[in-house]
């Protein structure tokens, strides 16, 4: 590690890709980590998108240490943001000490200014000491697990069971794999995004998961005969799995496929000893909060940060109404338009 910053007894540097091992390393011993935390993200988001790092670590003269992973995202005609992390829940300091991890925002917040970002976004799970107010209505949804996914099955509410059963009888099936499966779920996820409104990220993204998580990345599909109808991304973090992408055709939906899906990773989930299943963030009181809850899945905070830096030229943020007319136009598009598109609008929008 290159100290660039000695705060009294704590020392702040820039980690390289070189130190992937020494990170993971301090990932493992500290208890606040999460799946944003790990250092494969160094390498799926530069591969897939070009993005910079900016990853620091610390040590305090005690040896407490921490992590601060975030990326540089040049946005054309919106000017630059620094991002901790961009297309995850999660991300900020990471350290068993505030002391520790107030040193790390500080010094993310003068790389910022150093390379001209309008603002700089931290992503947390637990409240920084910042002036700024965070957005909280995004929230994780999480279910513990047990060893006995039948004891899972029987804690499920009686409609959840009666909508996996409909979908069996329908005669849906999933599978499990990894690489082999991209390109059906992709097929599946892309024309779900254009359905949402939402530009889609691109292939070479979800490859480059794949590939720098290797066996802790899974896909599975749910197939009616030999069709895909929906599918989703699952990757293993200590003893939690995760689900940051799914999605279904809507064609299917009465067919309880979503359903049919979570349950069998699920039921897996709990066989090879995994303790939480995390369902992913999303908004209170929305359709996927809703679909989450449903398990049985509990809130875990989430504390979102914009922070002013510089004050630049570029075009103003986009508002939530424009938002809302940009994605009705999207929606509307051919399938073969948003494919194309998608990525290269989707590489900016660090959500």
């Amino acid at each position: 590690m290159a100290t660039i910053l000695n705060r009294s007894d704590i020392r702040v540097g820039r980690a390289s890709p070189e130190a992937a091992a020494t990170w993971r390393q301090v990932v493992d011993e500290l208890s606040q980590a999460t799946l944003a935390h790990s250092p494969e993200w160094f390498t799926v988001v530069r591969t897939a998108y070009g993005h910079d790092p900016l990853y620091l670590s610390a040590e305090d003269g005690e040896g407490r240490l921490g992590l601060l992973p975030a990326f540089v995202v040049r946005r054309p005609f919106f000017g630059t943001i620094v991002t901790s992390m961009p297309f995850l829940d999660a991300g900020g300091p990471c350290s068993s000490s505030v002391t520790v991890a107030h040193a790390l925002v500080e010094h993310l917040l003068g790389e910022a200014r150093r390379v001209g970002a309008r603002v700089v976004e931290f992503r947390c799970t637990e409240r920084l000491a910042l002036p700024s107010q965070p957005m909280e209505h995004k929230v994780n949804l999480t279910l513990s697990l047990g060893a006995d996914s039948g004891r899972v099955w029987r804690d499920l509410d009686s409609g959840v069971r009666n909508q996996i059963r409909k979908a069996e009888r329908s005669g849906l099936s999933v599978e499990v794999g990894s690489g082999e499966k991209l390109a059906p779920f992709y097929e599946v996820f892309a024309e779900r995004m254009r359905d949402l409104g939402s530009p889609v990220h691109a292939p070479r993204f979800f490859r480059a998961v794949l590939d720098a998580f290797g066996a802790r990345a899974r896909i599975a599909l749910v197939r009616k005969g030999g069709t895909p109808v929906g599918g989703l991304v699952a990757l293993a973090f200590k003893d939690r799995l995760a689900v940051p992408w799914a999605s279904c055709l809507k064609e299917y939906l009465s067919l309880c496929p979503n359903m049919l899906l979570y349950w069998e990773v699920l039921r897996t989930a709990c066989v090879e000893g995994f303790r939480t299943f995390d369902f992913g963030r999303s908004s209170r009181h929305s359709g996927t909060y809703r679909f989450k809850r449903q398990w049985g899945a509990r809130e875990e905070p989430l504390f979102w940060y914009t922070i002013p830096i510089t004050r630049r030229r570029g075009l103003p943020e986009a508002s939530p109404h424009t938002g809302v007319l940009l994605a009705k136009v999207w929606q509307r598009l051919p399938l073969a338009v948003t494919r194309g598109l998608g990525p290269r609008i989707r590489k900016y929008l660090t959500q």
